[in-house]
């Protein structure tokens, strides 16, 4: 399985990326390692993920997720958080 995530970073503005544990990997971009981008807007939250079959799904969803706009990604990420239940790793 793959996964493909957003983050919020301290700015307001979203990351997009995917992983096999965005838990994980969140944890990679608050240590101030991940990618470019979020090292100089942390700290960065997990505030929406989706499970994909594979790395292909994952890639090419990460790619429709960043061509969305700010207003887009918020309105998922809002109707996301008010569905979900537990984060990826189950908790």
């Amino acid at each position: 399985m793959a996964y493909v995530y957003m983050v919020r970073c301290r700015d307001g503005s979203y990351y997009s990326g995917y992983a096999a544990d965005p838990v994980k990997r969140v944890k990679v971009h608050n240590s101030g390692h991940g990618a470019k981008y979020t090292r100089s807007r942390l700290p960065v939250e997990l505030v929406y993920w989706e499970e994909l079959p594979d790395k292909s799904a994952a890639l090419r969803r990460e790619a429709a997720l960043k061509k969305m706009t700010h207003l887009e990604k918020a309105r998922l990420v809002r109707a996301f958080s008010e569905s979900r239940t537990a984060d990826p790793s189950g908790t």
